[in-house]
């Protein structure tokens, strides 16, 4: 697994400033921060809430760097094309390109060297591509702040913009409206302060930020409100902050540098396995040639074209043109049909190989909004005043306070209020939202009520049951009731009011005390319209979804229960960092839903996935999604993601909607089953020719084919094969996930080579008797050229018709779909069955080395393939009982 970088493990919720940076590059390091005042933070920095001193700020530069995300080494065109060719299936192709120069095959050579080109260009171009989405996180970085300086030890600071390059730990910075974060930093001062960390955790609402004396060590670094994050950005408020991290330090550089590259994926994997086992072949193939003519026959380097010709005839050479023209189709399609962009065509193959599907709730299964659940009096039960006080409060704080628009929980209030209710009510005064009181207030006139104001409180439920007069054990039984509640995965506001005496004086927050608990309104995440549908398709194709949210476990619970996933046992992310790789690949397979996940515990429960065996699928949309991304066989991210995630992901949704992932699975699943058709029917039928002619070779007194024949005879082939790529399935096939698994397809083609070598045997015999009955000149014994030529054609004949009943009878999914026009397989098969007939008989046939053969050939001939059709069927179907069949 790719170890997660120190930048992002090393104190996770204690910020770290020079004397940890510097203790980095060196051995030992200070004692960790977490629990340290504000006071103690600013000693162990050796600053103050003046700033600093011009003078030690360049010193501190020199020390520490400029505050810059580290430079990405970019590789060099030639060496990018140079690293390439080490890919095994490059090499395959080359070394075909270079035998076929060699003995002097130029089409062939030409043909195949282009491949390589065009391999070795596509590959680099991909990898130039996700050194480019590194350099996208620079525009998530400020590019100047306001800074506290001193020019002398006693002078008075000043507020400077300097850009931040210029930034060191021990910095005093100001934060205001629209200003990006531009270090890590910890609040000394606040005033409504709140902070958009969507780049950074996904979150799609600004997140309260204040100060606090003593850090709670519960939840992870972004849940600390007295900590603000680089490529975060101010939403509203303002606040004062000393820089604790910077450069290379910052938890935004952490997401650059980790997990590392990309791991192999399925489809790479694969490709590498079929590939290896074809060099094998090719390295084996021409010295067994030659070596058992030379002791059987007295035969010498004359062989060589026979030999080199057998070696190119095993290997699939349509394979980079099967692969770039199904995928390429598959990919087309699901732009046109679903605005599904597949950016790295083998991500197809790996999405069709998909078995565990890793997303977040928010905008996935649930929309980014809250709506009303329910609203509750004292006691637990439904009481509809309590909604509409709540919408009093949410009504005429908007109006008063003068905010730009309601949030979240205030608009889903409104909603389902309505705005009649509120405007009944005359308003007074508000008192806003703030962090540190988290509740708000509304004062109203009631009609009918002169001389007295309501004031409307509403807020964190701790917060205002504080303010109620209510006796311990009362306080008590609330508590209990709203936690409840809240375990099932709802967010509680509670609702209380009071009656004051009327007056023109300002209200203030020391008015919000003896209060009387109206009750709670309850809200729960609005889910997304088609996640039901989509995980349904999910489950009926063999792929398990696990939720990777950094929510509360009972609200990621309860959006699962909703949808009609079972969430089982969920598991907090901070339970998995004290287990071993191999046990949390144990959890990873075991657990649906992983809550209060920061970016390295996603990462790492994908790569225990994938160690386990899985081919994995992560869909994520911020900076904090990237070692995710990087970490699956699949990224995935919808077309509004961060530039930075767009660009490391290997698919991209036009909607951030499951539907659309599951017709990327399809599609997926539809292409890998006809590369893999392909890959089982070629290989085949390659190897069984090849056994084939290797015995016979030593039987004849002459080579049973001319290399010239064996080109011709696959390249018909090959070019009947080009219809797989848009072959047609029956849904039936594709119901699993499909992967190309090497030692499955050599036990394939191993079972059904030696049948196929069988029937190109049992067609030896028959063309013996044929030529023999019919007093062939030379017979198949002696060396005439008829006999030879016969020999040839009839050969020839048979193997092309064996080809295409195997074409037939060894795809999947061999059932149409109900009203599905005819299979282009069956056409190409049609008339590769065609070819192998007339080519033999046609002005062609004498120039390949081929003459007509006896009637009597051709219904023995049939004999033999009604048998081998016979025994296909048969070895078919024990395949497939065996569940052997992909």
């Amino acid at each position: 697994m790719t170890s997660v970088p120190e930048a992002v493990t090393a104190g996770s919720t204690d910020p770290a400033g020079p004397g940890e940076q510097e203790a980095r590059q060196a051995p030992g390091g200070p004692p960790s921060w977490s629990g340290l005042t504000s006071l103690q933070v600013l000693r162990q920095l050796d600053s103050g809430p003046r700033g600093l001193v011009e003078a030690e700020a360049g010193e501190r530069l020199a020390r520490f760097g400029e505050n810059t995300v580290p430079p990405w080494r970019t590789v060099s065109w030639p060496r990018r094309l140079g690293g390439s060719l080490r890919d095994p299936f490059t090499a395959v192709l080359l070394c075909l390109g270079l035998v076929s120069a060699a003995v002097s095959a130029w089409g062939t050579a030409g043909v195949i060297l282009s491949l390589v080109v065009v391999s070795c260009v596509l590959r680099a171009g991909g990898e130039r591509r996700a050194d480019r989405s590194v350099a996208e996180l620079r525009k998530l970085v400020a590019t100047t702040a306001t800074v506290l300086r001193r020019t002398a030890e006693d002078g008075a600071p000043r507020s400077r913009e300097l850009p931040v390059t210029e930034l060191v730990p021990g910095d005093v910075i100001r934060l205001a409206p629209g200003d990006l974060v531009p270090a890590d930093v910890r609040l000394l001062r606040a005033s409504g302060l709140t902070v958009h960390q969507a780049p950074l955790t996904g979150e799609s609402a600004p997140v309260a930020k204040h100060p606090v004396d003593v850090p709670e060590p519960e939840g992870g670094p972004f849940d600390q409100p007295q900590l603000c994050f680089q490529g975060s950005s101010v939403a509203s408020g303002s606040g004062t902050a000393v820089v604790v991290r910077t450069g290379a330090h910052t938890r935004f550089a952490a997401t650059r540098t980790g997990p590392g590259r990309r791991a192999a994926s399925a489809f790479d994997q694969s490709v590498h396995g079929i590939s290896w086992v074809l060099i094998r072949f090719m390295l084996l193939t021409p010295p067994l040639v030659l070596m058992a003519n030379a002791a059987l026959r007295g035969r010498g380097f004359e062989t060589l074209p026979f030999a080199v010709a057998v070696a190119v005839g095993l290997t699939p050479e349509m394979l980079p043109v099967i692969v770039t023209t199904t995928l390429a189709r598959g990919a087309s399609l699901l732009a046109r049909d679903h605005r599904v962009i597949v950016k790295r065509l083998p991500a197809l193959h790996d999405l069709g190989a998909v078995d565990v599907l890793c997303l977040d709730k928010t905008g996935t299964l649930t929309q980014d909004r809250p709506v009303l659940h329910r609203a509750l009096d004292a006691w637990g039960r439904p009481d509809t005043e309590v909604l509409r006080w709540a919408g009093v409060n949410a009504w005429w704080t908007l109006q008063l306070a003068d905010l730009p628009a309601p949030d979240a929980l205030d608009e889903a209030i409104l909603d389902a209020v309505g705005e009649d209710a509120p405007s009944a009510y005359e308003g007074v005064a508000a008192l806003p939202f703030d962090p540190v009181r988290r509740l708000s207030t509304a004062v109203v006139r009631r009609p009918g009520r002169l001389g007295l104001h309501t004031m409307v409180v509403k807020g964190a439920v701790e917060a205002v049951i504080e303010r109620c007069a209510l006796a311990e054990d009362e306080r008590a039984r609330l508590l209990a009731l709203a936690a409840r509640e809240a375990h099932g995965g709802l967010r509680l506001l509670a609702v209380a009011t009071a009656e004051r005496p009327a007056r023109s004086r300002a209200f203030t927050t020391a008015d919000e005390r003896g209060l009387t608990l109206l009750g709670f309104v309850a809200l729960r995440d609005a889910l997304a319209p088609t996640a039901a549908d989509a995980l349904e398709v999910f489950a009926d194709r063999g792929v398990a979804v696990k939720i990777l949210t950094g929510d509360h476990p009972g609200t990621a619970a309860r959006a699962c229960r909703d949808l009609g996933l079972d969430p089982g046992a969920v598991l907090c992310a901070d339970t998995i960092e004290g287990v071993t790789d191999d046990e949390l690949a144990d959890l990873a397979r075991r657990t649906t839903v992983f809550a209060r996940c920061a970016p390295e515990h996603k990462a790492r429960i994908i790569s225990a996935l994938r160690a386990g065996g899985h081919t994995t699928g992560f869909l994520g949309d911020g900076v904090n999604d990237l070692p995710a991304l990087r970490a699956a066989d699949v990224g995935i991210c919808p077309r509004d993601a961060v530039d930075v995630a767009r660009e490391s992901a290997d698919v991209v949704l036009a909607e951030k909607d499951l539907t659309a992932i599951a017709h990327a699975i399809t599609s997926g699943r539809h292409s890998s089953v006809n590369i893999a058709t392909y890959l089982r029917i070629t290989l085949s039928s390659n190897l069984g020719n090849v056994i084939a002619m290797l015995a016979t070779g030593l039987m004849l007194p002459f080579l049973p084919m001319l290399p010239s024949q064996i080109l011709v005879q696959n390249l018909c082939f090959d070019a009947a094969q080009l219809a797989f790529a848009f072959d047609r399935l029956h849904p039936s096939a594709l119901r699993r996930p499909t992967v190309l698994q090497p030692r499955r397809i050599l036990r394939f083609i191993t079972g059904f080579g030696l049948l196929g070598a069988a029937a190109d045997l049992a067609t030896f015999g028959v063309l013996a008797f044929a030529l023999h009955d019919a007093g062939g000149t030379g017979g198949t014994g002696g060396t005439g050229g008829t006999g030879e030529a016969a020999f040839h054609a009839g050969w020839f004949t048979e193997n092309l018709l064996t080809q295409a009943l195997v074409m037939l009878l060894l795809r999947t999914g061999r059932r149409p779909a109900p009203g599905a026009p005819v299979s282009p397989v069956r056409r190409a098969a049609a008339g590769l069955a065609v070819i192998g007939i007339l080519l033999p008989l046609s002005p062609l046939g004498p120039l390949l080395g081929m003459t007509a053969l006896p009637p009597l050939y051709y219904p023995l001939l049939g004999a033999v393939l009604a048998l081998y059709t016979v025994a296909l069927r048969i070895n078919r179907s024990r395949y497939e009982k065996a569940g052997t069949g992909r």
